[in-house]
């Protein structure tokens, strides 16, 4: 499946703004979230994502596409959105099914629901990447508890209810004349 980002739309949600001492510029939030996607993207989905960053105001000279990490980045044109740029691409999509559009903007939103591709929130796909991440990072593991069988055998027996006491026949006799006798000393 192809993955259709919004750059700075997706920039702005997920906080990935690049190092506190690094100059605040654009060209250095797009670097951190080109790095963030590539850090946090399988090798197989960063070859079929493309990144879609607004070149209506940019500087002169900003290139009209790049790459990184086997993910591809453009720009758009100097008097068209980077939304009318992805809205484009997905009216462009040969196999709308097979596109993956993250934006939290209703247009590009709208202009995938028209065609029948998938989309999602970028605050929503965000949350859900770092839990991927994280998941990886950290996965969680179930273990059998490693116990002996004479461990288990002594809890078992501490923890067990003791079975009835059973009070032997001869002795029976014997409690039930010592009661009678008390019974006739009253």
């Amino acid at each position: 499946m192809k993955l259709l980002v919004d750059g700075y739309n997706l920039l702005h949600a997920s906080g990935v703004f690049g190092s506190p001492t690094d100059p605040p510029t654009l060209e250095t939030a797009r670097r951190a979230l080109i790095d963030f996607l590539a850090q946090h993207l399988p090798e197989r989905e960063r070859t079929r994502t493309t990144i879609v960053f607004d070149g209506k105001d940019a500087p002169p000279g900003l290139p009209a596409e790049g790459s990184h990490e086997k993910m591809r980045f453009v720009f758009s044109r100097r008097k068209t959105t980077a939304d009318e740029l992805i809205a484009e691409m997905i009216a462009a999509e040969k196999d709308p099914r097979q596109l993956f559009v993250v934006s939290s903007d209703h247009g590009v939103q709208r202009a995938a629901r028209q065609r029948g591709v998938s989309f999602e929130d970028s605050e929503v796909w965000t949350r859900e990447l770092r839990t991927k991440a994280s998941a990886v990072a950290f996965p969680t593991e179930k273990t059998e508890p490693t116990q002996s069988a004479a461990d288990i055998a002594h809890w078992l027996r501490e923890f067990s209810p003791s079975p009835p006491h059973k009070t032997p026949s001869s002795q029976k006799s014997s409690l039930k004349k010592s009661s009678s006798k008390k019974k006739d000393q009253k």
